[in-house]
């Protein structure tokens, strides 16, 4: 019976080529089967707390004018992350996506490096610095860990200090790291 009832349908259908119409829609009705357009979620100002540090930059150790990398920070996805390209001219590369987490209200990074390390960092924003601390393992060796606290800060001549510290008894002391200084690239 099926089989039938389909045979007719087809014959129906060869018969009167044409009966069956396309109409494109009028834009009134296009415009009332879409749904509206959503707002980022990430437009709050907690989301761009680390906005002074989207940019493309020479790095340098603070104090010095010997540049020893660039780097490319970018905000992604609507403004819900940032991306850093670290590049080095000697060393090892890598790069971090950063975000910021309304649930916990804290900023996450994400580091991965060339030499296969990640670190997952969290901390958030004290005063005009952004700081982040996690835990390092093997950094200073096999089995010897180190808590690394990072420190951004948007400088006077628009320039951004990023200070490393490393603390070997859980935070106990600290010592410094790292002290680079982001000047924005010419051009």
């Amino acid at each position: 019976m099926t089989i039938v009832l389909a045979a007719s349908m087809i014959g129906l259908l060869v018969a009167a080529p044409g009966a069956i119409q396309y109409a494109e829609p009028t834009p009134a009705q296009t415009a009332a089967t879409q749904p509206a357009p959503k707002a980022s979620p990430c437009t709050g100002d907690a989301y761009h707390q680390l906005d002074f540090w989207i940019g493309e930059w020479d790095v340098f150790p603070n104090g010095s004018d010997a540049q020893v990398a660039t780097s490319r920070i970018e905000s992604l996805y609507g403004g819900c992350a940032i991306r850093e390209n670290w590049m080095p001219f000697g060393g090892t590369g890598g790069g971090s996506l950063n975000n910021y987490d309304s649930d916990t209200r804290s900023w996450r990074q994400a580091w991965v490096d060339s030499s296969g390390t990640r670190v997952d960092f969290s901390g958030g924003l004290s005063g005009e610095t952004m700081v982040l601390t996690g835990l390092w393992r093997n950094l200073l060796g096999p089995g010897r860990d180190a808590l690394v606290r990072m420190q951004y800060t948007l400088q006077p001549d628009g320039s951004v200090r990023q200070h490393g510290e490393q603390s070997t008894d859980f935070g106990l002391s600290w010592q410094p790291s790292f002290d680079f200084i982001y000047r924005r690239r010419p051009g």
